[in-house]
């Protein structure tokens, strides 16, 4: 594993084991960014089910947005991803943003999920 790796999983280890700390049970809102998409999911982690998820290779956001790496896909997503949460009866989650800097696309994501509901 290269040394840019071994950090990368440092820092996601280090956020998901405080988070543990602070959840109370809440479901975590989980942050994928990859260099050609978004993904986001809202996880129990008691139950260790999925309870909502989107991402920018859903239909409805692919025909909407040329491309899936960008603010404005990210923002969708988020949008998506706390209408389908509230859907199921989600509110309040902890944002998991793993080993990301909170900054562009995981940022847009993460305000686009407040203005759609969820509270975190």
């Amino acid at each position: 594993m290269s040394v840019v790796k071994k950090r990368f999983v440092r820092r996601t280890n280090r956020v998901r084991r405080a988070l543990r700390r602070v959840a109370n049970g809440r479901p975590r809102l989980s942050v994928f960014r990859s260099s050609k998409h978004i993904y986001a999911q809202v996880i129990d982690d008691v139950q260790g089910k999925t309870i909502a998820a989107a991402s920018s290779l859903d239909k409805g956001l692919r025909k909407s947005s040329s491309k899936g790496c960008d603010v404005n896909s990210a923002q969708s997503v988020g949008k998506l991803v706390a209408e389908r949460a509230v859907k199921a009866g989600i509110e309040d989650v902890i944002f998991d943003r793993g080993g990301y800097l909170y900054h562009g696309r995981v940022k847009a994501l993460a305000d686009a999920a407040r203005e759609g509901g969820l509270k975190f």
